[in-house]
């Protein structure tokens, strides 16, 4: 099968939240998961389509994400939702991250796998999709917390020719890898949160 690139998915799977850190507590990241880089892919990424349109009922593009989806705040996370062409996907992947961490690009959520008929995505998953591992090496969201200036969240949405048929807990690399082969179209909603 050909791979298709994606635009600005150079996806660095990082333990802990260095770079996303606060004084907020969270979970200690598994001591046994080293840090891994994860380069961009290096040809054009004009060959997956941006025709997704993805919008949010608590903040618009270029807007600031609220404080109760960071870890200033609640933490939850923010529900997203997505219309346009899907050229055939038979799959869709979701990719929150946030290439403005001091220490490389930090992965704040991974779903694999949503059916095709999906048109959002909130705090629960429908049956037969999958979370794979954050930055912080554990499955499932992982809320903004930038350490200092402006952030800008990317949430991604990606058409896929295929389920990828990885499971929960997929590091962020290996998803990453899996979308590139099987995307067919793609589209961008990025929030800021600034400290």
């Amino acid at each position: 099968m050909r791979r298709v690139p994606l635009a600005g998915l150079g996806l660095a799977l990082l333990v802990g939240l260095a770079g996303c850190t606060s004084t907020a507590p969270a979970a200690p990241a598994p001591t046994s998961v080293p840090p891994v880089t994860s380069a961009a892919p290096t040809t054009s990424a004009a060959a997956v389509p941006n025709t997704l349109t993805v919008t949010s009922p608590v903040f618009a593009e270029g807007a600031t994400i609220p404080t109760a989806y960071t870890c200033a705040g609640a933490g939850q996370m923010p529900s997203i939702a997505w219309t346009g062409d899907l050229h055939g996907a038979a799959a869709i992947a979701v990719f929150v991250d946030d290439p403005d961490a001091p220490i490389g690009t930090f992965v704040h959520l991974v779903v694999l796998d949503l059916p095709a008929s999906a048109t959002s995505l909130g705090a629960t998953l429908p049956a037969g999709a999958h979370y794979g591992l954050n930055g912080a090496g554990r499955p499932g969201w992982t809320p903004p917390c930038p350490p200092s200036g402006t952030h800008h969240y990317r949430f991604t949405v990606y058409g896929l020719s295929a389920p990828t048929g990885l499971g929960d807990g997929t590091t962020a690399t290996a998803a990453r890898d899996a979308i590139t082969a099987k995307a067919v179209v793609q589209g961008r909603l990025t929030g800021l949160v600034s400290h």
